[in-house]
């Protein structure tokens, strides 16, 4: 079992930034850690995904070039940095882990409860 707590939501101004933890406990072993988010009414989506060592990094095209995901081993740490914020964005922002790599959320077996993420314009 892996226990995954986000922190680090709240509400931006348009333009603002933000970054997201996800501390991670109990039996880490785990490939990648992944960002989602789930918009009212709108299924979950990928945000962006690392391996553990950050050799591997993705990031869905809406958030290239704006959000940066990062690891910290040591600590069973992941981060989410998010800058530009876009009114788009607001979502509840989950992170979780898997044994494998990938985008979909079906590969992810830990997920943690969520952290709201809010931009105003």
């Amino acid at each position: 079992q892996v226990q995954l707590v986000e922190s680090g939501g709240g509400l931006v101004q348009a333009g603002g930034s933000l970054r997201l933890s996800c501390a991670a406990s109990g039996r880490t072993f785990y490939y990648a850690m992944g960002w989602f988010r789930q918009a009212p009414g709108n299924e979950r989506e990928f945000v962006a995904a690392s391996s553990r060592s950050g050799s591997e990094k993705a990031y869905a095209d809406s958030v290239k070039g704006r959000f940066t995901i990062s690891t910290d081993n040591a600590k069973n740490m992941g981060y989410l940095q998010m800058n530009s914020l876009k009114p788009e964005d607001t979502a509840v922002y989950y992170c979780a882990v898997t044994p494998n790599w990938g985008p979909q959320p079906a590969a992810y077996n830990y997920w943690g409860q969520g952290t709201q993420v809010t931009v105003s314009s």
